[in-house]
């Protein structure tokens, strides 16, 4: 096993443990009850899949389908939901948070005049692991909240990237999904902030479970790497059918049509229209963002009917010339067999040069 595949699969699943183990953390200190942490215990799930890629995969990932990025969202929705569902209940005053940092650090200042040596030393560290802890333990907890959100979707993003990839997707699909997954997290942080920070929406219980469950179906796109990938598929009797071969061919763009439509822009509309046609909330971000969906959701129908006609037309062209049985699942077979074709045929050219060339030397000796 490679030194630096090891590396980046060990290292990607420790930061996720930890990010999961604060997010636990804030549970705890935010509903003041021990119990939740329980919580952590969804991390063996992730240490348990450690373990199995190393042995299987050798720290590779897996086609399509990254159960690393899965298990982590397992492990921290969990606090997230949690954590919105307390949202609101603590006051966020600045002048007690900072009236209490300032007696930490009197205390710390006290504590470390006292100390002196080696004991000296180890009580400085100890009393400034104190008063970090109790500078963070000020921070009101819905900035807590939100710099949890944040991360999370950055290091959904930057897990992704530093994730060893698998022999079935290349470093340019990589690339191409890590810009995709850049935007989509954006737009599922947009949501969730603006729709949850909403005074009207904080006061129904029934629809901040159902904002934060559109939110987590959102975040399952995560995982899946059919967006820069084509289904292969070879020319058998069920690849025949129209829809299988529309399918075959456009399998990156129909997916990607598919999560704009039902897991992403489609549900953040429908939640939008809900908010300002049945419970007539309206501000000017709302509005924007939901004329955003209406052109997204719009494009990707108009995608969706360019490819349609594209396939159609390509269909009826191999019909006409005899070629109704041909699998267009591979678009560029044809045209890397013209490239090798034509690759031949150079080298044949330049093995036997025309006779009138080779002649033309001679005849002026």
């Amino acid at each position: 096993m490679e030194l630096m595949v090891l590396l980046n699969a060990l290292v990607t699943r420790l930061l996720f443990v930890l990010h999961s183990l604060i997010g636990v953390w804030r549970v705890a200190a935010a509903k003041k009850d021990p119990k939740y942490w329980l919580l952590a215990l969804l991390n063996l799930l992730l240490c348990l899949e450690t373990g199995l890629t190393l042995k299987f995969k050798q720290g590779r990932g897996y086609k399509w389908f990254s159960p690393a990025i899965f298990l982590y969202l397992i492990c921290t929705v969990p606090s997230l939901w949690l954590l919105e569902i307390h949202h609101g209940t603590q006051y966020c005053g600045t002048e007690p948070g900072a009236a209490q940092a300032n007696v930490s650090n009197q205390d710390f200042n006290q504590s470390s005049d006292n100390s002196n040596g080696i004991e000296g030393t180890d009580h400085h560290i100890i009393q400034t692991a104190k008063v970090f802890v109790n500078q963070l333990s000020t921070i009101c907890e819905t900035v807590w909240t939100l710099a949890l959100h944040q991360t999370f979707l950055l290091l959904l993003v930057v897990g992704r990237w530093l994730l060893p990839i698998g022999v079935e997707i290349t470093r340019d699909q990589l690339s191409q999904l890590l810009l995709m997954f850049v935007g989509t997290a954006a737009d599922i942080l947009e949501f969730a902030s603006e729709t949850l920070d909403i005074e009207d929406v904080r006061k129904n219980y029934a629809l901040i479970n159902a904002i934060l469950a559109v939110w987590t179906w959102s975040m399952l796109q995560f995982p899946l790497d059919l967006a820069v990938q084509h289904i292969g598929c070879k020319p058998t009797a069920s690849t025949r059918r129209i829809p299988s071969l529309l399918l075959c061919r456009y399998s990156a763009e129909l997916w990607n049509i598919g999560v704009s439509l039902f897991i992403q822009d489609g549900p953040f509309f429908i939640v939008r229209s809900i908010l300002m046609g049945h419970f007539r909330i309206f501000n000017q971000m709302l509005v924007f963002f939901t004329a955003k969906n209406i052109l997204v959701v719009t494009l990707q129908f108009y995608r969706l009917a360019v490819i349609t006609l594209d396939f159609r037309a390509t269909t009826l062209q191999k019909s006409r010339k005899g070629e109704v049985n041909c699998c267009p699942c591979e678009p560029y077979k044809a045209h890397i067999h013209a490239i090798a074709d034509q690759d031949a045929e150079m080298k044949e050219f330049v093995a036997f040069p025309p006779k009138e060339e080779s002649q033309a030397p001679s005849e002026n000796h």
